[in-house]
């Protein structure tokens, strides 16, 4: 950022900079990373599967607590400056034992839902193809974006278009609600905005993009069969997002 001091053009930190900057200074080692997100995604797990095995919430809910949860490991990615090739081996380890989780017993609170998907393989398969693209770039923001896109935007529009949805629509077989959509486009539209504006601040080019990367998302997130939508949306979010970022 440019800042103006009689005549003179003084270079100043972006919030980002500064935020990023005040954190490495408090960023715990790699063994306290792991230990910290496997405390975080153990006890979402636990979580969900209280939910389910006790009938406290619908398979679907305690589906969906695992979906945002666990999503949101990406920010402590991000904030700690977390390796590339950590988040990549987490997501390749975490496809293998969901790939599993089809056959075996496990995961009941994430695969039983009575339909047939590959959601939670393409879940965890995203994770690690948007952590070793952007990782490298650089540019880690892109990928949290697109994970909490898919996390957030995804989760909500479900849970909203299943308890709120009044105003069906069909696409390729597929049932949706107005009320869903509507959901992904505005969830997407905040966590890109919020995402952004810590990292470029307020400009037009902010809340254009914020806009662009919603209505894409929400369209992305229309076609969801097989659970295809776990893969579109976030490498399509990122994707449009790093372009749009660089042509303004």
């Amino acid at each position: 950022m440019l800042l103006s001091t009689g005549g003179a053009v003084a270079l100043t930190p972006s919030l980002y900079e500064m935020l990023l900057s005040s954190w490495f200074n408090a960023v715990p080692g790699l063994w306290v990373q792991v230990a910290i997100v496997a405390a975080w995604l153990a006890a979402v797990g636990s979580l969900a599967e209280w939910l389910y095995r006790n009938k406290a919430a619908g398979p679907e809910v305690a589906r969906k607590v695992v979906h945002i949860g666990a999503g949101n490991v990406i920010l402590f990615a991000w904030w700690f400056q977390t390796p590339a090739w950590v988040g990549v081996g987490a997501s390749v380890l975490f496809s293998v034992l969901t790939l599993l989780s089809y056959r075996l017993p496990i995961l009941s609170s994430i695969n039983g839902i009575g339909r047939k998907s590959l959601g939670t393989f393409f879940y965890a398969v995203s994770i690690g193809l948007l952590v070793a693209w952007f990782w490298s770039l650089g540019s880690p923001h892109y990928a949290v974006l697109g994970v909490l896109v898919m996390t957030w935007g995804d989760g909500l529009a479900a849970l909203i278009g299943q308890r709120f949805g009044k105003h069906p629509y069909k696409l390729w077989d597929m049932h949706k609600s107005w009320e869903g959509s509507l959901t992904m486009g505005l969830v997407s539209f905040v966590v890109s905005s919020l995402i952004l504006l810590a990292v470029q601040g307020v400009s037009w080019q902010t809340w254009l993009i914020a806009l662009s990367v919603a209505i894409v998302a929400t369209g992305l997130e229309a076609f969801s069969k097989f659970g295809i939508d776990n893969l579109t949306v976030p490498l399509g979010s990122a994707a449009l997002c790093f372009v749009l970022s660089q042509v303004l």
